[in-house]
């Protein structure tokens, strides 16, 4: 592995105030395994806004290796009703940020450009970010993964100042919610690219040191096999998230792995 930490994040984009309370008890309840550590697997809940608060509330306070993230921000303040600002993320002291995600790239219409902006301002807000990149399954038939990854990559690059703050998510649109799995060795290969990207167009020090997850349909039975690739630094994980038996396994496995490589990351 090219960095020390795993990162997986557990992306609650739907469930109920009832759900995401069962499955904070879950997570407080929870010790990781004797081979993994707070400072081998970083997890990041991201539950819908309005129930955000309360996550954050009742997460056990001692599960340093647990943090909370927005699934969405707007970069400016002011009379957009609906939104919520990037000074209403800071004021809950929320560290972290999904941005670019697949959703809001082909239902909401966010261009690279305006991904590029929220990025931006998330950063200089001192939130960290998960930017979200990936093909729609039209895309990969026709032979563009590599265009359509590194276009959307660029963008976020060219807003970032400050690599620390932020982990990048390869989520193939083909491989979410349709049946459809990316092998390990295909979730590889992107991976493997766009870090090669990172050290060609920004520097090998941060190609070396970004976190690279991936999140297309991640499960308890795969998690091993992707944890187990070279430039997979971790999961954005959906469906699989909304139960901590499910959603455990997978920190699990990233830990295993993470012991022997490096420090992963679940989101």
């Amino acid at each position: 592995k090219k960095n020390n930490t795993q990162h997986t994040q557990s992306h609650l984009k739907n469930g109920s105030r009832e759900s995401l309370q069962k499955l904070v008890v879950d997570l407080n309840a929870s010790t990781q395994p004797a081979h993994t550590s707070s400072a081998a697997v970083e997890v990041v809940v991201a539950p819908p806004f309005v129930y955000i608060e309360g996550v954050q509330s009742t997460l056990r306070h001692n599960h340093s290796h647990i943090a909370v993230a927005a699934q969405n921000l707007y970069h400016k303040s002011g009379a957009f009703t609906g939104e919520v600002s990037v000074e209403m993320v800071k004021d809950l002291n929320i560290p972290w940020v999904i941005l670019g995600h697949s959703e809001r790239r082909h239902i909401f219409g966010e261009t690279d450009e305006l991904i590029a902006v929220k990025i931006a301002q998330a950063i200089a807000h001192d939130i960290k970010v998960v930017a979200c990149l990936g093909e729609k399954l039209e895309e990969r038939e026709a032979g563009k993964t590599r265009e359509v990854v590194f276009t959307q990559l660029k963008a976020i690059a060219d807003s970032v100042k400050d690599w620390h703050k932020v982990v990048i998510a390869y989520e193939p649109v083909w491989a979410i919610g349709t049946g459809k799995t990316a092998s390990p060795e295909q979730a590889q290969e992107v991976h493997r690219e766009i870090r090669q990207w990172l050290s060609g167009n920004v520097s090998p020090s941060v190609a070396m040191t970004t976190r690279i997850v991936y999140g297309g349909s991640v499960k308890a039975d795969n998690a091993s096999d992707l944890a187990r690739q070279p430039d997979v630094d971790g999961f954005l994980v959906g469906g699989a998230s909304l139960k901590a038996a499910d959603f455990l396994p997978i920190v699990n496995a990233a830990g295993a792995i993470a012991t022997t490589h490096t420090t992963k990351a679940a989101l």
